[in-house]
């Protein structure tokens, strides 16, 4: 990015002075280093959100921001319907809810080392994976209905988990005012039988070791100790997701012209949260969010279920889980007064700092734990919530390492037997069901992490907590 034309606030903060048609700045999170790296691109798309009705404060850019449909990824924006403020499904994504879910194993690195290979099979046969990949749930037309209502509520009801796991879900795992009958049959279709699978492209379940803590006393309300071993979960809606995001774009771009919003870009198409498509996409959208929280909830049971075969006494907790494409209504400080926004986080967090209502104890203490995972041969980390956030992001922070390169690229750079062994040879194994797959997601093809983490963590997104490495890796 061309540094030029940006202003520096700070070593961590960028500015972008409202100018043409923006009704806001723009604000870019990152170190400069990170900054250098952006694609001109993302500059352009901060610039174009900055233009939309109704938009509050500011078009951010989170430290892990790359080029997106519409909106950046690492987008954030919050919109006030009582200025006109609209809802844009590019700046939610395609792939609604995708998340980032960490269970605890309370086991060390020196308990599951014998059984590595073993837990790597293991897990490989017993979670689907891949693109079209099918679970062992079939669906009816009823029961998809059940599922969008009630989101990881539901999968608990059916036996997939526990009522404690509620409370560490966002939403206590169920976005209300979702409405199933905004779901087009064709997306119900796409995922009567993907309920409980992992997917493609970046999703991922990894076995972790925490090699650093750097808050302990975060750490310590969390569960979280140096040398454990924990277990991540990233993945989404899946095919419903797309489904909805795509038949919902095209609907907004007509809605854009009919209400007379000037869309710099088509990808930016939207509509008035205040309108008949704003509500449809608005119920559409909450529904998506509970399939891809129920489709972590039976994802989590499937590991439940590997890993008492060999560790019969694990009980593998939920630490938290964290959606990072959503649009959700919350109440921010607007001047001196509190408002009702729509908060479009796209490829970013929500990082609630200590003392937020939502927040179950004792993680309330202390704020929301944020996940920002890693890619294969990376580390990942756990960060909380700051009341700085709250401020800066509306309570908001990056989700992962952010693409250096597209997976055209990577293809040309890498072969995914080649990455499977090189990583073999450091310890971490890799099982996966594509070749090209693991080369798409070769570690080389993103952002520093670690760089990444620290940028969030200096401008005050989120605290540094803890570091995690993979022992083993399943892939789509």
């Amino acid at each position: 990015m061309d540094l030029t034309q940006l202003t520096r606030k700070s070593e961590w903060e960028w500015w972008i002075a409202p100018f043409g048609k923006m009704r806001v700045p723009g604000i870019i999170y990152a170190s400069e280093a990170l900054i250098r790296e952006m694609d001109m691109k993302v500059y352009e798309q901060v610039v174009n959100v900055a233009t939309l009705p109704g938009i509050v404060q500011a078009s951010y850019a989170m430290p892990d921001a790359h080029w997106g449909y519409g909106f950046p990824i690492g987008g954030v924006a919050a919109f006030d319907p009582d200025e006109g403020g609209v809802i844009s499904a590019g700046g939610v994504g395609f792939d609604i809810s995708c998340g980032v879910r960490c269970l605890q194993t309370g086991l060390t690195l020196k308990e599951i080392e014998p059984f590595k290979e073993r837990l790597a099979d293991r897990l490989f046969h017993k979670i689907p994976a891949g693109v079209g990949s099918h679970g062992r749930l079939h669906l009816s037309m009823k029961e998809m209905d059940e599922m969008l209502a009630g989101g990881a509520q539901w999968a608990v009801a059916q036996g997939y988990g526990t009522l404690q796991d509620l409370d560490r879900i966002e939403e206590k795992g169920c976005m209300r005012e979702a409405r199933p009958d905004q779901v087009s049959e064709q997306a119900k279709k796409r995922q009567q039988d993907e309920v409980g699978t992992l997917g493609s492209g970046n999703h991922y379940l990894e076995i972790q070791r925490v090699v650093a803590v750097y808050a302990p006393e975060i750490a310590s309300a969390y569960g979280v100790r140096e040398g454990e071993m924990v277990i991540s979960i990233h993945c989404g809606s899946r095919g419903l997701g797309h489904q909805i995001g795509t038949e919902f774009l095209r609907t907004m771009a007509v809605a854009a012209a009919q209400h007379g919003i000037e869309l710099p870009d088509r990808e930016l198409a939207c509509a008035p949260i205040r309108s008949d498509v704003g509500r449809d996409y608005l119920g559409a959208m909450r529904a998506a969010i509970n399939c891809a929280l129920a489709n972590r909830q039976v994802l989590t049971h499937l590991v439940r279920q590997v890993f008492s075969e060999i560790f019969p006494a694990a009980a593998l907790p939920l630490l938290y889980d964290v959606s990072h494409n959503t649009c959700k209504v919350e109440e921010h400080l607007v001047g001196r007064e509190k408002k009702p926004l729509y908060v479009h986080r796209k490829g970013a967090t929500r990082a609630f700092g200590p003392g937020h209502p939502d927040l179950p104890e004792p993680l309330r203490a202390v704020g929301q734990p944020v996940l920002i995972g890693g890619t294969m041969g990376t580390a990942s980390y756990i960060l909380a919530g700051t009341e700085e956030s709250m401020a800066r992001s509306f309570g908001s922070a990056c989700h992962g390492a952010g693409r250096s390169m597209s997976r055209h690229q990577a293809t040309r750079e890498w072969r995914g037997r080649e990455v499977i062994d090189q990583l073999a040879e450091r310890g971490i194994l890799i099982r996966s069901v594509s070749y090209r797959g693991v080369a798409e997601e070769a570690p080389g093809a993103y952002k520093d992490v670690a760089a990444v983490a620290e940028a969030a963590d200096q401008a005050g997104l989120a605290r540094k907590v803890a570091r995690l490495e993979p022992l083993v890796c399943v892939k789509g």
